[in-house]
């Protein structure tokens, strides 16, 4: 057996899970109790006295955790039945810390492991994610990735629970994507006016409309940021290049950002960008700029397929 176990990246929001008489109570990254937000997990009966750890997904149509699809309910307080039923919510559990009045943060992950699957927490309505112990890391890698899921996490059986730290004994490695992308403005960086902070993308949707896809203020060299000032300054334009902004997220509807102030140009530049996902609202997920594109043709830039 090796020494390192791992399994899937799961895109959803982490919780620890307190199971107790009524249910279980649920707390944030920021121990906030976040139960009432999520009522269906809330009233599943897991055996009292245990503490769990893991993400609330919402899984789109193919059994994927979707982002996209949960951002409906995370900040949902009390959300209606219609809601719960529009977009369910299931808790993926990968760890155990606490079990019949014992502390296993100091137990190897490996025997934490060993001790949740006998459990049988599945009977409970919750989920343990797969872990492989046997399979080379690029092979997995490459299976979440046919899969279309966000990622691998490689865990160090030996490794003890640390709480409310990083540890460098669990690496998460995510799946990127690659895509060109139209630049169709630009804002600059905060307290100065004359250094770029972010460029404002757009590409062509199936219709053939150029619509917005997102910003990207990240993987900028300095050399970088000045050398696209200097080539958006002629292409400067007083109106977006497309119809109307719309950010569903954000709530931009026909106007700019309103975090300070924008400059559009012509839609001649193409450059391309790495991605975490392209969301159901047709936005980037967490992009970061590569460089430029000048062998590319704007007309042939077209956005990727959201989830379905």
């Amino acid at each position: 057996m090796q020494s390192i176990a791992r399994g899937k990246k799961i895109d959803g929001v982490r919780a620890i899970g307190y199971a107790g008489p009524s249910g279980l109570t649920l707390y944030s990254r920021n121990h906030r109790d976040i139960s009432r937000s999520y009522p269906e997990i809330a009233a599943l009966e897991l055996e009292e006295d245990v503490i769990v750890d893991g993400e609330l997904v919402a899984l789109d149509g193919h059994g994927r955790p979707d982002f996209g699809l949960l951002q409906h309910r995370m900040h949902v307080t009390t959300p209606t039945a219609e809601l719960i039923e529009r977009v369910p919510v299931q808790y993926v559990v990968f760890d155990l810390l606490h079990h019949r009045n014992r502390s296993l943060l100091e137990l190897p992950y490996g025997r934490r492991r060993d001790l949740l699957a006998r459990l049988d927490i599945e009977r409970s309505g919750l989920r343990v994610p797969a872990n492989f112990t046997d399979v080379d890391g690029e092979v997995v890698l490459a299976g979440i990735a046919q899969q279309g899921l966000e990622g691998v996490v490689a865990k160090r059986l030996v490794s003890p629970y640390q709480p409310g730290r990083r540890s460098r004994a669990w690496i998460k490695t995510p799946i990127r994507h690659t895509a060109e992308v139209i630049i169709a403005g630009w804002s600059p960086a905060t307290g100065n006016a004359h250094v770029l902070g972010s460029l404002l993308l757009a590409a062509h949707n199936p219709e053939g409309e150029l619509v917005y896809v997102g910003d990207v203020g990240t993987g900028f060299t300095d050399a970088a940021r000045r050398h696209l000032l200097e080539l958006l300054a002629p292409l400067r334009r007083d109106e977006p290049p497309f119809a109307g902004v719309f950010v569903r997220a954000r709530g931009w509807v026909g106007r700019p950002p309103s975090r300070g102030p924008v400059h559009w140009v012509a839609p001649r530049l193409v450059g391309e960008l790495e991605y975490r996902s392209f969301t159901r609202e047709g936005n980037f997920r967490r992009p970061s700029w590569r460089g430029l594109r000048p062998d590319r043709d704007p007309r042939e830039v077209h956005t990727p397929a959201p989830p379905e």
